[in-house]
């Protein structure tokens, strides 16, 4: 039976470190898991780290496993990537089923533009990282429109759906600029200080 995989990935911060290097450009599950969308934000060491779009996904038997998969994954040979696969998952067997999903670096949440006023991120974005980890410190008001961002991607949209008109644009744009004010002064995403 197939897992789907929602946009957010989690990885371990040493793989993290490696998605960031460049060394990384897969991530090998156990299982059949099926990525639901194109875009995904990687989450490692407790933080966002970047954003990813899936190239590709395979899946195949342990047994089939290869050293360019491996690679993929930021290990340098089959074995290791298997060994690795037995310290999460547990007893890996050779018939086990495991699911390959390539992936390229779409941005970086370390390093963001300052001279864009959202860094260079999309609203839907935003909103899904605010929700995420500033839980409790948003009002219901701005949980309400991150709600919408994260369905439209649009602040126009969300103006018309929450507030009848495309006009009131100030209100979602106020609501978005505080949460990423807060993702980045508290350390979760960031580059240069954020200018609003």
């Amino acid at each position: 039976m197939a897992r789907f995989l929602g946009r957010h990935i989690m990885l371990k911060k040493e793989w993290g470190d490696l998605l960031l290097e460049g060394r990384k450009r897969a991530t090998v599950r156990l299982g059949v898991v099926r990525p639901k969308y194109d875009e995904l934000i990687v989450h490692s060491g407790g933080r966002p780290i970047a954003k990813v779009r899936v190239v590709g996904v395979r899946v195949k038997r342990v047994r089939d496993l290869t050293d360019y998969d491996a690679r993929l994954d930021g290990f340098s040979s089959r074995e290791e990537l298997v060994e690795a696969l037995r310290r999460a998952y547990g007893d890996v067997r050779p018939e086990d089923t495991v699911t390959i999903i390539e992936f390229e670096l779409v941005k970086r949440l370390d390093e963001l533009e300052s001279d864009d006023p959202y860094m260079g991120l999309e609203p839907a974005d935003i909103a899904r990282l605010a929700l995420r980890y500033l839980q409790g410190e948003l009002s219901r008001e701005e949980e309400r429109i991150l709600r919408s961002l994260t369905a439209t991607n649009s602040i126009r949209t969300t103006a018309q759906k929450l507030y009848g008109s495309p006009l009131n644009r100030a209100r979602v744009r106020r609501a978005l600029r505080r949460a990423l004010r807060m993702l980045v002064e508290k350390g979760l995403i960031g580059g240069p200080p954020y200018k609003p």
